[in-house]
């Protein structure tokens, strides 16, 4: 996920995509857990994905914002 696309959406986008996101992070640790999971990188790159609109979401409610 790019950030200027995540910048370019709304709040109630935002938290979709967060909820959307928390699952999938649950369905890989559960993968990860019955030893089904063949791509380990994806669960880093879910949690990096939750933490960047996570910011952004924090962003816009503080109304500041990052370069």
């Amino acid at each position: 996920m790019n950030i200027k696309d995540l910048k370019d959406k709304n709040t109630e986008e935002l938290n979709s995509l967060l909820a959307d996101l928390k699952v999938k992070a649950g369905e890989l640790r559960f993968k990860l857990a019955n030893r089904q999971l063949k791509n380990f990188k994806e669960i880093k790159e879910v949690k990096k994905n939750i933490a960047r609109i996570k910011t952004i979401i924090k962003e816009t409610k503080n109304g500041t914002k990052s370069k």
